[in-house]
């Protein structure tokens, strides 16, 4: 039998058939059910469970105890905390099988999950936004935009490499203090980073 490109510890449960992207590593306790898609270069901590039918991007980093139910699907570079929450039905009830009324949440590329937050499901988490530790999301968030409290407001903006950004100057702008890169706030619910390309996922030359 050929070697296999990524690494699943002993303790882990990987039923087949799924995908596993090559160098992504499965640590202890961790199951994979069948039909389950998990990209190239993740790293799911221990005890993560990710049900059939979920996609999980590339490079993506599920810290311990998160389940990915049946309806979640993360886009590459989503980071995921320490027993952070999703559902996939609105009102369950252990007395009714509900299981073809599951809602899809979305996690757009490059999102943060903080520990012990709770993600409602028919959400769509926007593309570098930051959900903080605890916060409860009900509905859509914005790209860049940092969710925080309960039930989950937003309280700022963040930026790609994960610093929260001031406010915005004459022109609209925000700089991010760790990389300088600019941000421009477009309307009251969108920002647009002016030095990177969210939809080709290029760096933009200065």
């Amino acid at each position: 039998m050929p070697e296999r490109p990524y690494f699943v510890h002993p303790t882990a449960i990987v039923d087949e058939p799924c995908e596993i992207g090559a160098g992504t590593k499965i640590w202890h306790f961790c199951h994979i059910l069948a039909g389950a898609r998990v990209g190239a270069n993740c790293v799911l901590g221990q005890n993560v469970l990710v049900a059939s039918q979920v996609v999980v991007g590339d490079g993506c980093k599920i810290q311990n105890n998160v389940s990915l139910y049946t309806g979640v699907t993360l886009e590459d570079f989503v980071f995921c905390g320490p027993s952070c929450v999703f559902t996939n039905v609105i009102n369950p009830r252990a007395e009714i099988n509900r299981r073809a009324e599951y809602m899809p949440t979305l996690v757009r590329r490059g999102a943060t999950i903080g520990a012990n937050a709770t993600i409602i499901c028919g959400a769509t988490i926007g593309r570098y936004a930051f959900i903080g530790a605890g916060a409860v999301v009900h509905g859509d968030v914005p790209d860049y935009a940092l969710i925080l409290g309960v039930p989950g407001q937003r309280r700022g903006w963040m930026s790609r490499h994960g610093y929260r950004l001031p406010e915005p100057d004459s022109n609209a702008v925000m700089r991010c203090p760790g990389s300088g890169w600019r941000y421009r706030l477009a309307g009251p619910d969108t920002v647009r980073c002016m030095d990177w390309d969210e939809d080709a996922a290029l760096d933009v030359e200065r």
